[in-house]
């Protein structure tokens, strides 16, 4: 069972929300070389809102990955695409289907 969860939360800056998604897109397909990542969604709560929500196994996966090449890119292109600093909120899995 994943027992941890990261979620981010992001605004675009206006006039960019099409380049976040795109961005999200690309997270998606870096997601699937990250071997301690056991999910990772993007998703879109309301106009230019936006979130991704990643669950991992343990906390080696989870440091893999904060400190992986998304962050990385997300950290490079956070000042041109988003309206403030992406929001990270560490989460504790209780339950999983």
């Amino acid at each position: 069972m994943t027992k941890l969860a990261l979620y981010v939360t992001l605004k675009a800056k206006p006039g960019k929300e099409a380049e976040v998604e795109a961005f999200l897109k690309q997270g998606a397909e870096m997601a699937k070389k990250e071997p301690g990542t056991v999910t990772w969604h993007a998703i879109k709560e309301d106009h230019g809102q936006y979130g991704i929500f990643d669950t991992f196994n343990d906390e080696a996966g989870r440091q893999a990955h904060l400190n992986g090449a998304i962050a990385k890119a997300l950290t490079a292109k956070a000042g041109e695409l988003l309206a403030e600093p992406p929001k990270i909120h560490k989460i504790d899995v209780l339950a999983v289907k």
